[in-house]
């Protein structure tokens, strides 16, 4: 496996989604992981892994470390399986002070209910949408904070305004080069998803990565403007995973070229800060 240390460093795919035209060779000039800044992404729980160690299943969940904080944005479908990958990346589940549920489904909540079961007690931070057997969940463990409004949880790391059917929330992280957004699905639209994030922290994103909901639009045409749309809106790199579809990931990979990036477990993105 080849790691490339960027402003965005990547550690690019050994299994491709299938059907998905891989991302393009890079050729960046390198810089020392020493000089690099102190916001990290890392794709926990996927469809598709880029190290064969790791286990791969319909969901997602991506681990945020930030500024000496560690935020868990989802939690995939099983307990077992979001456990196990963090074993095998040594993600620690007591680093853990906040887990964020993006929505509802349970391909995004399944692993809560393990995760606290190791014993963690990290801030749950979720919509009123969630189930009310989930909050009892969360609520006889630990503290949950139910999301109506924009959200600052940390200094820099906000929790844009739950909206849409069903209902969801993204993850804005700011960067000295924009706006790192972290979607589940992005059932709203990832455009929509996006410019929720500007209503916070106006200009560019520097990545959008997570899931895009557009598996199910065969209309090329459509996936173009939505593809378009996004570039309009500011966004400078892509991670599209889990529901995003094999045709979108193509056409994001045409238009972004260098700064569309292969997701799958094991995949990480790092800014600067500074």
């Amino acid at each position: 496996m080849r790691q490339l240390w960027l402003t965005v460093i990547v550690c690019l795919g050994l299994l491709a989604p299938a059907g998905c035209v891989p991302a393009p060779s890079l050729a960046p000039t390198l810089v020392p992981p020493t000089a690099m800044g102190d916001v990290k992404l890392t794709i926990l729980y996927d469809n598709t892994a880029i190290d064969p160690r790791l286990k791969t299943d319909w969901g997602f969940a991506a681990l945020v470390e930030y500024g000496g904080h560690t935020v868990l944005f989802d939690t995939g479908a099983n307990g077992s399986m979001l456990l196990d990958n963090m074993r095998q990346l040594d993600v620690r589940p007591q680093s853990i002070e906040a887990v964020i549920i993006s929505h509802e489904h349970g391909d995004h909540t399944g692993g809560l209910k393990a995760l606290l079961d190791s014993g963690i007690r990290p801030t749950v931070y979720a919509s009123s949408s969630l189930p009310d057997i989930s909050k009892d969940l969360v609520r006889s463990r630990t503290k949950l904070v139910e999301v109506t409004d924009p959200l600052t949880i940390y200094p820099g790391m906000h929790l844009t305004r739950p909206v849409g059917d069903p209902i969801e929330q993204a993850l804005a992280v700011e960067t000295r080069d924009g706006t790192m957004v972290v979607v589940g699905c992005a059932h709203p639209g990832p455009a929509e998803m996006v410019r929720q994030a500007q209503e916070i922290v106006p200009g560019n994103v520097s990545l959008l990565a997570g899931g895009f909901h557009l598996l199910e639009i065969a209309d090329k045409d459509r996936l173009q403007s939505i593809v378009a749309e996004l570039r309009q809106l500011g966004v400078q790199a892509v991670m599209p995973t889990h529901c995003t579809g094999a045709t979108a990931m193509y056409l994001l990979s045409t238009e972004f070229g260098e700064t569309y990036f292969d997701g799958g477990v094991g995949s990480t993105a790092t800014f600067s800060t500074k």
